[in-house]
């Protein structure tokens, strides 16, 4: 096991910077899933890890051993790339086992352990075939055994499972989990996935434009979005997010969007949004993910709209809203959700509301217990209000 630690860490391409002071510690043994959308350093972070790029600024550590300068051979990690790096004139069985074959593992042993890794991933009787004469598939399988027939004090896995099918892939995030808490290694993984961020992590960490914007475990990362991108990001569907303007009341503050009352909010709350919105005019951006939004007839507190589309989920639907131009997304029951081109009034959970500045985008809170709704009346019938 390896503690790793990256310590405002940057890399410049010229004059372009791709990562941008970077920090975080993982511990040893911790499971840490690395993601964002396309282009936003994540892949570069992970080679300069692996000691596969150079670090501009800033520094590495490795079970507290600074490595910026280590060969990555030195450096005790094993990386899967998602453009596999296989070595095409070796077999299968010669690519997983060439990492064990440089450190002079007994012949015996060896083959043990590539006929183990190779049986996991099911690729035990392609182990003869070369990387051109199997699949894509196969062929990240095969740069994944190669990682993990190592057991290094690291692993650094980059999208290894994005181009297995849907079945196999989730065998292998459970096969993953399993690997990484049986043999105590700290574990990097990127993805562009959300499902096996959220459910193989100990910590997510999301990023952006070359920089971290939150490191925290998922339910952290759902729940207490740092900022308007970690909500946006995060979830499927993404967050709801709307422009509101706060006025202060007798009880703390109400939150008014399109000129309806949304969110009558109190306590510490009340007080943190009128003071981070004291210099916009009272305006700030409202979000709500699409499980946390009723839909009810016309109360005083809501917002007005019009179902567009209903997509069947099972036991549930997805409906999409169009409330005077903002695109609304809600997740409900499929026995009281209403029909295309029915009206009803949105309203949020009460305690699932959070606010985000409306220049900085940075989170200004959520609510909890401090937030009251008006309950009103449920929607029901297939017309809502004309």
């Amino acid at each position: 096991m390896a503690s790793l630690v990256l310590d405002n860490v940057s890399k410049k391409y010229g004059n372009v910077l791709g990562v941008d002071r970077i920090s975080v510690e993982v511990n040893d043994g911790e499971f840490v899933a690395l993601i964002g959308p396309s282009g936003c350093g994540k892949s570069s972070t992970m080679r300069m890890i692996a000691g596969l790029e150079s670090i501009t600024t800033g520094s590495i550590f490795i079970d507290r051993v600074r490595v910026n300068d280590l060969r990555p051979a030195a450096r005790q990690t094993a990386m899967s790339f998602e453009n596999y790096g296989l070595y095409p004139h070796m077999t299968i069985f010669e690519n997983i086992a060439y990492p064990l074959k440089i450190r002079k593992t007994a012949t015996e042993r060896l083959e043990a352990e590539v006929v183990r890794i190779a049986r996991l991933l099911h690729i035990e009787e392609l182990l003869d075939s070369k990387p051109k004469e199997v699949s894509g598939g196969v062929q990240q399988r095969v740069s994944l055994a190669r990682a993990l027939v190592r057991k290094p004090s690291v692993f650094l896995l980059d999208e290894p499972l994005s181009h297995l099918d849907a079945d196999l892939r989730s065998l292998m995030r459970g096969e993953l989990k399993r690997l990484q808490k049986l043999g105590g290694s700290t574990m990097i993984y990127v993805t562009h996935d959300q499902l096996e961020a959220m459910t193989m992590s100990d910590r997510i960490i999301v990023m952006n434009e070359g920089r971290f914007q939150q490191v925290g475990t998922p339910t952290d990362i759902f729940h207490r979005p740092a900022n308007r991108f970690v909500a946006w990001f995060i979830g499927e569907p993404a967050m709801n997010l709307f422009s509101g303007r706060v006025q202060v009341t007798r009880s703390g503050a109400q939150v008014s969007v399109h000129g309806r009352p949304f969110a009558n909010v109190a306590g510490l709350l009340a007080e943190r949004l009128l003071e981070s919105t004291r210099n916009s005019d009272g305006q700030v951006e409202v979000g709500v993910r699409p499980p946390d939004i009723e839909l009810r007839a016309p109360t005083e507190l809501g917002m007005p709209a019009k179902v567009r589309t209903r997509e069947f989920l099972g036991e549930d639907v997805l409906l999409t809203l169009d409330a005077q131009g903002d695109k609304v997304r809600v997740i409900g029951p499929r026995h009281l959700a209403p029909s295309e081109g029915d009206h009803a009034v949105v309203v949020p959970r009460a305690d699932r509301i959070h606010f985000f500045s409306l220049s900085t985008g940075e989170a200004i809170g959520h609510t909890a217990e401090v937030l009251t709704v008006d309950a009103g009346s449920r929607f029901e019938g297939n017309k809502g209000v004309q």
